[in-house]
């Protein structure tokens, strides 16, 4: 059975329902919204919008992983991420997700008050494991093929749904080994898989759910939407709540956006027809 909830720094977060986790990247060349936020006040005012529009979670981010994206070094990443997270722990009554794959990240961003560690290699960069384990903090962990430079070059599975349980599985395992016992799961949509292999995992979002812990999925204004529908990056919401509702629907809890207001808008409406359905109330063509 999931976690329903997880003990994320000083806060407790409930994931019973779906919950929406709002993106902050404080980088230059994020796909979607690449130094919109990377000054200081400008990434702080956003994230309390986020909490404003109902985001569970704020996930702040300092190193862009889009496909051919360069890597940054260990201080540039402190000195984009470390204020933002100091800044914003007091300040906002949700947790901070630090989305990071850096050990001396991972642990800076604890000790500054992040409640989650999100990490895209999932713990398999040297170090990171037993940083993530002396934190304490729940750990999302992330399926990619191959890594951000070259990920979308050429992905091939063997089949992707049974690949990247596979996967996620042994991580989690290794997690678990090394004392992590709070985790979420994230298929990773975008990372080393072509538009095929994002509808297939798409559909079987309830295969990852069993493995016993929040599955997390973020398709927010991905290429696949542009592949799909011939939609500019700006264009691309509604194929984004379509992906994350139906995502919802097969046991996902965590919705990460950066649309907030309209993903919080979505799940309530879904919640809420489900809740009159479990009451009861007569539908269009009863008695």
């Amino acid at each position: 059975m999931n976690q329903a909830t997880l003990a994320a720094g000083r806060h407790t977060l409930s994931v019973g329902e779906p919950v929406v986790m709002g993106i902050l990247n404080v980088t230059p060349d994020s796909f979607s919204d690449g130094g919109r936020h990377l000054a200081y006040g400008d990434a702080v005012t956003r994230a309390r919008e986020m909490v404003a529009e109902g985001a569970a979670i704020i996930d702040v981010g300092g190193e862009s992983t889009r496909p051919g994206a360069a890597e940054v070094s260990v201080e540039d990443e402190l000195r984009r991420v470390i204020p933002v997270v100091e800044a914003l722990a007091p300040a906002i009554d949700v947790p901070i997700s630090i989305d990071t794959s850096k050990p001396e990240v991972m642990r800076a961003a604890a000790a500054a008050g992040a409640g989650i560690i999100n990490d895209v290699y999932a713990l398999r960069r040297p170090g990171a494991l037993a940083a993530a384990a002396a934190t304490g903090l729940p750990v999302c962990l992330m399926h990619m093929q191959g890594e951000p430079r070259t990920m979308q070059a050429n992905p091939r599975y063997e089949n992707v749904v049974a690949d990247v349980h596979r996967f996620l599985a042994g991580r989690a395992d290794a997690c678990r080994r090394a004392g992590i016992e709070q985790l979420i799961l994230d298929p990773g949509f975008g990372f080393g898989k072509r538009l095929e292999h994002n509808l297939i995992l798409l559909g079987a979002i309830g295969e990852f759910a069993t493995l016993g812990a929040p599955v997390l999925v973020g398709v927010s204004r991905k290429s696949m939407f542009g592949q799909l529908l011939g939609r500019d990056v700006d264009e691309r919401l509604a194929g984004g709540l379509a992906a994350a509702m139906l995502s919802a629907d097969r046991g996902a809890r965590i919705i990460r956006t950066h649309d907030v207001a309209p993903t919080v808008d979505a799940l309530r409406v879904r919640a809420a027809v489900r809740a009159a359905s479990a009451d009861g109330i007569p539908q269009s063509g009863d008695d």
